[in-house]
């Protein structure tokens, strides 16, 4: 039997403790607090220090780490790893309750791209996070709460064959009227209610939620734990979510099968990338810089949020720190803007073996094969020759595999946070990604070498930009 690197034994144990976004940003600030960095509030003023670690969280969907060099300055650059916590997937509604032919069904949303057929016939469940109210010595307060119900409770069935002999020449649905996921049938809905009712009397309670708004049922299995009564849930934002885990898989253990690699394989990567660089006492002794990794919210809908790319949370940041240092000098933050670096980390396309002509043929990334840097001459992606450059020469230092990826001409091209970023915020900004298959399926899968390798390549990127860049001369 194969012995499994460590490391993708770590990422899976991440998957599994992030069903959502939220979950994801919780276990990353577990991480972090473990790792001895300090929880910053934005609301608050910030005292840092040389050889500081510190995190922030916004919307508790977005998370920004950071170490400070002992020799940093004011003015000096910002070493940055970009990814996201959010997947495609399908929300709640904020009325969910459908009733159809004797069935309960929970009305859901559809969040960025996602392959909808591969969300049929699953053993489903929700996850995420709930607003509730708390009334303590006469004062109410109110808390988010995060959610997670472990069992399956959902499922969205597929039409038996004898109904539609046509589904052999494609599977065709209306993601409105037929990618609804059956809860419980009407009768037994019913009863719970009926039971619900009765314990609520009997223990002299009174509930106020409104049976048009989600089914009883539901909020009791929510209420349950979130660990409260129905009648304290002000709110939620919920999302279906696969019951089966993560895994590695394979016939010689060489694959990683598990929803939502796209993005918290990257997102993992970064934060271990960062928080391993930093974690030997003497780490930051030599550095000049900032190190940084940015996780946000909201890339799979295009970044526009309060809490996503485009919103100003990384040069907040950037603002802050700088000015924590040297508050006089308004040229200092422009100054290390140019100093600075992001690799925006966002999974790639490996090549499918059985749609091998849906690659260029000269860029065909492959599992095993390490990060991929990726181009666009359209800018959907934000690399140039000196990004890559960098990117590419860090690998060789450590003798780390690289790969490159092209778009087809006659392909439309994706595209990520880096752009956002690089023009948001005027930094050098090199695209990169583990290659990965099945990419927006409710199943995934990538490679457990790459993983290695990808935490492997961001780690040396902490440990070796600051030197390499002082060699590097462009604008002069």
């Amino acid at each position: 039997m194969a012995t499994v690197d460590p490391i993708a034994l770590d990422l899976v144990d991440f998957l599994n403790a992030s069903p959502t976004n939220f979950h994801a940003v919780d276990e990353a600030k577990k991480r972090l607090k473990q790792a001895g960095f300090a929880h910053l509030s934005e609301r608050e003023d910030w005292v840092l220090e040389s050889e500081g670690k510190y995190f922030f969280t916004r919307n508790h969907s977005t998370i920004i780490a950071f170490a400070i060099g002992k020799k940093y300055v004011a003015g000096n650059g910002f070493h940055i790893v970009g990814a996201h916590t959010d997947s495609p997937c399908l929300k709640v509604k904020p009325v969910s309750k459908v009733t159809k032919g004797g069935y309960l069904e929970v009305g859901v949303q559809t969040y960025g791209g996602g392959l909808w057929h591969t969300w049929f016939d699953r053993d489903l469940t929700l996850a995420g996070r709930v607003i509730k109210k708390e009334v303590k010595e006469h004062s109410v307060t109110y808390s988010h709460t995060l959610v997670r119900i472990e069992e399956p409770i959902l499922r969205i069935p597929t039409l038996a064959i004898h109904l539609d002999r046509s589904v052999t020449e494609g599977f065709k649905f209306n993601t409105h009227s037929h990618l609804v996921p059956v809860l419980a049938t009407s009768i037994k809905g019913e009863l719970q209610k009926l039971v619900n009712h009765n314990s609520s009397s009997e223990s002299n309670e009174k509930t106020n939620v409104d049976d048009k708004i989600h089914h009883p049922v539901l909020l009791q299995l929510i209420a349950d734990h979130a660990h409260c009564h129905p009648d304290e849930i002000c709110d939620f934002e919920l999302q279906v979510c696969d019951t089966q885990p993560s895994i590695v898989g394979g016939a010689m253990k060489e694959f990683i099968f598990s929803g939502r690699l796209d993005n918290l394989c990257m997102s993992f990567c970064a934060l271990k990338a960062l928080i391993d660089s930093t974690s030997v006492e003497s780490s930051l002794g030599d550095e000049t810089g900032v190190r940084m990794v940015a996780l946000f919210d909201h890339e799979e809908v295009g970044s526009d949020s309060a809490q996503g790319a485009g919103s100003p949370a990384m040069l907040d940041a950037l603002s802050r720190i700088t000015k924590s240092f040297n508050s006089s000098d308004p040229m200092l933050l422009g100054k290390a803007i140019h100093r600075s670096f992001l690799v925006s980390a966002d999974m790639a396309h490996a090549l499918h073996p059985n749609f091998m002509d849906k690659h260029e043929e000269s860029h065909q990334p492959k599992l095993h094969g390490g990060l991929v840097i990726k181009h666009n001459a359209n800018q959907r992606y934000a690399t140039n020759a000196v990004t890559a450059f960098i990117f590419r020469e860090i690998a060789e230092i450590h003798n780390l595999p690289i790969q490159d990826f092209v778009v087809r001409n006659d392909m439309p091209c994706g595209s990520t946070i880096g752009p956002i970023l690089a023009s948001g915020v005027g930094i050098r900004t090199v695209d990169v990604g583990a290659p990965q298959l099945s990419m927006h399926s409710i199943r995934e899968m990538c490679a457990v070498d790459d993983a290695k390798h990808s935490y492997e390549h961001l780690k040396a990127y902490f440990n070796e930009f600051t030197e390499l860049d002082n060699k590097l001369i462009v604008d002069c």
